[in-house]
């Protein structure tokens, strides 16, 4: 696949990166603070807040640790509307609960 993003996961990588940015401003700290918080260099910092999608995961959890908003990661796949929806289709289907043993 490649590096390329589809159109819309790349605006949503830089929706990702812009809210990472403003976090960093919001609480005063600079480019190299943050770096130094997230153990990585400050050209790392400034792709992750461009929305670069060759920037690891894992590289975004130590922002967002450096920021203390790591928990906000838990917060991915939540709510799964759609899975959620496919599971109530298959239980509507059905007759009667399993049986448990």
């Amino acid at each position: 696949m490649g590096t390329k993003l589809p159109r819309k996961l790349e605006q949503k990588m830089q929706t990702v990166g812009r809210q990472i940015k403003l976090a960093r401003l919001r609480r005063n700290l600079s480019i190299a603070q943050v770096a130094e918080r997230a153990t990585c260099s400050p050209v790392t910092i400034n792709r992750v807040e461009k929305g670069a999608p060759t920037v690891a995961i894992g590289i975004y959890l130590r922002v967002l640790y450096a920021l203390q908003l790591d928990d906000d990661i838990l917060l991915l796949a939540q709510k799964d509307e759609m899975g959620r929806a496919l599971q109530d289709l298959a239980l509507t289907n059905r007759e009667r609960a399993s049986k448990k043993v």
